[in-house]
């Protein structure tokens, strides 16, 4: 979809940003957007440590569910 996009398309939509929010409202916007994404993080992070738990729970193990150097490379290789 954005593949088409060259540097001059680039220019063209940070100038309308530049415009729309004002010189003084990006790094606003941009420490909100970084909040978010630590926060998503922070939360996906959550989320799986729980799954976790409950599996160990469940099955009276502990379960690694950190992926594998060697896995990793079948997936990627």
């Amino acid at each position: 979809m954005f593949n088409n996009i060259g540097p001059l398309g680039l220019i063209i939509i940070l100038v309308v940003v530049l415009l729309l929010f004002g010189r003084g409202k990006i790094p606003q916007l941009m420490g909100d957007v970084a909040k978010g994404i630590k926060s998503f993080k922070k939360g996906m992070k959550e989320e799986l440590e729980d799954e976790s738990e409950k599996l160990e729970q469940a099955s009276g193990e502990t379960i690694d569910v950190t992926p594998k150097k060697e896995e990793e490379e079948e997936k990627t290789g």
